[in-house]
C-alpha cells in the first residue's frame, strides 16, 4: 500500500504547525515519509512532549530525602521505610472520556495501573478526581454514568480498591469534563525498575495483548481543543481489558523476579512509538524494530498504524541477553502474547522495519529532546474584590441555608459514585471513602498509607496562583487530618488553551501556588501529568490543577476519622475565622453568585497547625479530627454529625457575622473533638504554639443545633445529604435543561 503524499493539509492533520514542520525537516534534512510524520506528531505533541509546560514545570520542588524517584519516569517513588517504596502518579483521561465515557475512564485507570507495576510495584489503591459540566446540562447524567461504570468496571475487575476522590460539578466543564485517575503501589525499594535501556545488541521484546486500530492518535486528540466534530475522535478511544492486565501484571512482576529485565516501559500515550524512543534516548542508545512480529489482532495493519496504536494492556522491554526463553515460557504460562521485535543498536537512531522496507529512520534523542519547547506569552488573572462578611446577605435561616448547602449538588453525599468501587477488596483499606482521606494498611504490621485527590477549581479560577497554593494546603490538611505525616504528591494540571495568554496566565500563577505550598510544607511532587486544551465552543474549563496527596501513618490503629463517637465530647475549632465568602458554596447556592477574592492561604498557619493536629491523633488525645474546607464551619458539623450519627449542640458566640462565621471558609482549621478532661490541655498547647483555638460545644443528641437556629434534626440532614445524587442520576430531580 503506497503512503499518502506530505501536504500542508496532511502536516495540519496531525497537529504540527509550519514551524514546527520546518524544524522537523531541518532535523533530518529531508522530507519525512508518512510513518515517520505519524511518529513525529505522536512524540512533538503537547501531551508527550510538555512543549508548552516543561519551562515552568521546573519551579516545582521534586526532591526529598525520601524522595527515590521523581518526575521523568513512569511514576514517583518514596522511600516509606522498612525496605519499602511507595510508587504512585495521577493522569488524566479527559477528552476520551468525554467522547466514550465508559472506555475512557475504565482505560485512564488501565494506564495508570500499569504505570505504576511497570515501576516493579504491585498495585494497592486507586483513587480519582471527577469535573462534570452543570447538572442541568443535557449531557452530564450521561456522562456522570458513564464515566463511574468505567471506572468501578475496570478497577474492581482488576482487583484493586478505588479507596476515595473528588467530584463535583461546574458549567465550566459542559463541554469538556476532567477524568483523573490516580495509583498507588507498594515495591521493595532495591528493587524498582526504570526505562532507561542499556547494552548494545539486548533484545526488546513485545509483552501483553495484541495492537489493535483502536487509540491510533489518542495521545494527538489529548493536545488539541474540541471542537464540533469531536465526536468524529470516538476510533482515537482506546478499548481496555481489566482481565488481561491482572494477567499482564502478574506476568511482568514474576518476570521482574527473574533477573531477566534492563529496562521496562508501558505502551501508553502514542504506543509503540513513544514507549520505544524513550527506552533508547534515556539509554544513550539506538532502536531497531522489525514490526512484522508484532502481534496483530487485526489483518493488514500498516507501520504507521501499528506504531501509533494506543490498544491496552501492552508493555515493551529490553531483556538480558539468554533470558528470552525463561522470559517467554512466563508470559505464555500467563496466557499472553510474547515477541521479539527489535533490539538496541549503538547509532542513535530510531529505524522501523516492515514487510522488508524501513519505514522510519529518524535521530532518535531529538525526537525527544528537540521537541518544540514554548516560553508562551501569559497574562496575570486579573484580581477579584475582597468581599467583607457584613456585604453579603444573611439568609432567612441558618437551618435553611445549611439543609441547602449539604444538599447541593457539590457538597452533597458521592456515595452514590463509591459504592459503585470495590474499596475493600485486598482487605487492607482501613477508612473507606467519605472522610478526609482514605487509609490503607500495609500488609500484615502496623504501617500504613493515607491518600486523598483535591482541588477547589472555583478558587483557582478567581486567583490561580492562592488556588494553587490552596489545592496542596487541602491536602496537606486531608493527611494531618487522619495523623499521617504528608511525605509527597503527585499532581495533574488540568487546564484550557496555552496558546491564548490568559489560559497560559493561569497555568503559570497556579504552577508558582503549588511550588510556594510544596517548598513550605515539604511536600514535594514526585509525579504528575499536564493536560492542556480541555476546552470546547463553550468555553474553557476553570483551571485545575488537581493534586493527589501520600503520607505515612506508623500505626493505623491510630488515625482519627470524621464521625462524632459518642455524647458529651467537646467539639474545638482550631485555626483562625474571619468569615471569608468569597468564591464560596454559600455566595453560590444562597445568594446566586461566584465572585470575590478565595480565602488565602498562610502556609506558615497550616504547617503549624497540621503538625499540632497530627501529634494530637498519634498521641489519641482526639476522638474525631475533619478539616474545614467548602462550606465552612457548618456543613464540616453536618459532615461529622451524619458520619457519627450522633448530633451536637454549638454554644459558641461568633465574633464576626453569624452566617460568616458557620459558611466562611477561612483555610488552616479543623474542627476536633476530645474527652471533656482533655479539652483544656488541647487548647492551651495550641495556644502555646500560637494556634486560635476555641470551644464550640458538646456532642449528643439526634439534632445539630447552631447558633441562631431552630435545632435540625439528623434525618433531615441526612435526607439532604443524601438523596441528591441518587434522584438526579434517577432522573427525579426537575433540572432546567440546555446544552
Amino acid at each position: 500500500m503506497s503512503e499518502p503524499a506530505i501536504t500542508p493539509e496532511l502536516v495540519a492533520a496531525h497537529g504540527l504547525k509550519p514551524d514546527e514542520y520546518a524544524r522537523l525537516v531541518a532535523l533530518i534534512g529531508r522530507v519525512p515519509s508518512f510513518t515517520e510524520l505519524g511518529i513525529f506528531s505522536a512524540m512533538w505533541n503537547e501531551h508527550c512532549s510538555y512543549k508548552s509546560s516543561r519551562l515552568h514545570l521546573r519551579k516545582l520542588p521534586t526532591s526529598a530525602p525520601w524522595v527515590i524517584q521523581g518526575p521523568g519516569e513512569n511514576a514517583g517513588v518514596i522511600d516509606i521505610g522498612d525496605g519499602l517504596a511507595c510508587v504512585f502518579k495521577m493522569e488524566s483521561h479527559n477528552h476520551p472520556s468525554y467522547i466514550e465515557p465508559f472506555q475512557g475512564a475504565a482505560t485512564g485507570v488501565g494506564g495508570i495501573l500499569r504505570d505504576v507495576f511497570t515501576m516493579g510495584a504491585r498495585p494497592v489503591a486507586c483513587l480519582d478526581l471527577l469535573r462534570f459540566g452543570s447538572p442541568e446540562h443535557l449531557l452530564t447524567r450521561h456522562l456522570v454514568g458513564g464515566v463511574v461504570a468505567g471506572i468501578g468496571s475496570y478497577g474492581n475487575s482488576f482487583g484493586v480498591p478505588t479507596v476515595g476522590g473528588s467530584t463535583r460539578f461546574n458549567r465550566a466543564y459542559d463541554g469538556n469534563i476532567l477524568v483523573n485517575a490516580m495509583a498507588v503501589g507498594i515495591a521493595e525499594k532495591d528493587a524498582i525498575f526504570y526505562a532507561k535501556a542499556t547494552g548494545v545488541g539486548n533484545p526488546i521484546v513485545y509483552l501483553g495483548s495484541k495492537t489493535g486500530r483502536d487509540g491510533i492518535h489518542g495521545a494527538t486528540m489529548a493536545s488539541a481543543a474540541f471542537d464540533e466534530n469531536s465526536q468524529e475522535s470516538r476510533p482515537a478511544v482506546q478499548i481496555g481489558d481489566p482481565f488481561a492486565e491482572k494477567l499482564l501484571l502478574e506476568a511482568c512482576l514474576e518476570l521482574m523476579k527473574s533477573g531477566a529485565v534492563i529496562a521496562i516501559q508501558d505502551m501508553g500515550a502514542a504506543g509503540l512509538t513513544s514507549s520505544a524512543v524513550e527506552m533508547g534516548a534515556k539509554g544513550d542508545l539506538g532502536i531497531l524494530l522489525d514490526l512484522d512480529a508484532v502481534p496483530c489482532r487485526e489483518p493488514g495493519m500498516t507501520a504507521y498504524e501499528m506504531l501509533l496504536s494506543e490498544s491496552q494492556e501492552r508493555m515493551l522491554m529490553v531483556l538480558a541477553p539468554g533470558k528470552e526463553q525463561q522470559a517467554e515460557a512466563i508470559f505464555r504460562k500467563w496466557g499472553l502474547d510474547f515477541a521479539i521485535i527489535g533490539r538496541t543498536t549503538d547509532d542513535l537512531r530510531f529505524v522501523v522495519k516492515h514487510k522488508g522496507e524501513v519505514k522510519a529512520d529518524l535521530p532518535i534523542k531529538e525526537l525527544g529532546d528537540e521537541a518544540p519547547r514554548y516560553d508562551r506569552p501569559h497574562a496575570p488573572t486579573p484580581k477579584q474584590a475582597i468581599i467583607k462578611p457584613q456585604d453579603v446577605p444573611a439568609p432567612n435561616s441558618n437551618a435553611d441555608a445549611l439543609l441547602c448547602l449539604i444538599g447541593s449538588a457539590n457538597l452533597a453525599s458521592k456515595r452514590w459514585v463509591y459504592e459503585q468501587y470495590d474499596h475493600l477488596i485486598l482487605g487492607n483499606t482501613v477508612q473507606a471513602p467519605g472522610g478526609d482521606a482514605a487509609v490503607i494498611r500495609l500488609g500484615d504490621g502496623p504501617k500504613g498509607l493515607a491518600l486523598t485527590t483535591d482541588v477547589n477549581e472555583n478558587y483557582c479560577g478567581a486567583d490561580p496562583f492562592e488556588g494553587g497554593k490552596q489545592a496542596v494546603a487541602e491536602a496537606w490538611r486531608n493527611l494531618c487530618a487522619v495523623g499521617a505525616l504528608p511525605l509527597a504528591c503527585t499532581d495533574n494540571l488540568n487546564f484550557g488553551n496555552p496558546e491564548k495568554p490568559e489560559a497560559m496566565g493561569q497555568f503559570v500563577a497556579a504552577v508558582e501556588g503549588l511550588a510556594a505550598a510544596c517548598k513550605a510544607l515539604d511536600f514535594p511532587i514526585v509525579s504528575g501529568n499536564v493536560s492542556l486544551y480541555n476546552e470546547s465552543p463553550e468555553g474553557a474549563i476553570l483551571p485545575t490543577p488537581a493534586i493527589g496527596g501520600v503520607g505515612l501513618i506508623d500505626d493505623v490503629t491510630k488515625t482519627a476519622s470524621i464521625g462524632f463517637k459518642q455524647p458529651g465530647e467537646i467539639i474545638l475549632l482550631l485555626g483562625e475565622t474571619q468569615g471569608w465568602l468569597g468564591q464560596s458554596a454559600y455566595l453560590r447556592e444562597i445568594c446566586g453568585r461566584e465572585d470575590g477574592a478565595p480565602p488565602p492561604v498562610d502556609l506558615a498557619a497550616e504547617r503549624k497547625a497540621g503538625d499540632f493536629v497530627r501529634g494530637l491523633v498519634r498521641a489519641g488525645q482526639v476522638t474525631a479530627a475533619h478539616d474545614l474546607s467548602e462550606g465552612g464551619l457548618g456543613v464540616a458539623l453536618a459532615e461529622m454529625a451524619l458520619a457519627g450519627g450522633l448530633g451536637a449542640t454549638i454554644e459558641a458566640a461568633p465574633e464576626v457575622p453569624l452566617h460568616a462565621f458557620l459558611f466562611g471558609e477561612d483555610q488552616g482549621r479543623y474542627l476536633l473533638t476530645s474527652q471533656p478532661e482533655t479539652a483544656a490541655s488541647i487548647a492551651a498547647g495550641a495556644n502555646a504554639r500560637g494556634i486560635p483555638c476555641q470551644r464550640l460545644g458538646t456532642t449528643g443528641g439526634d439534632t445539630l443545633t447552631i447558633p441562631g437556629a431552630a435545632a435540625i434534626l439528623l434525618s433531615d440532614l441526612r435526607q439532604r445529604h443524601e438523596t441528591w445524587l441518587p434522584d438526579y442520576m434517577q432522573g427525579q430531580l426537575v433540572l432546567e435543561e440546555h446544552i
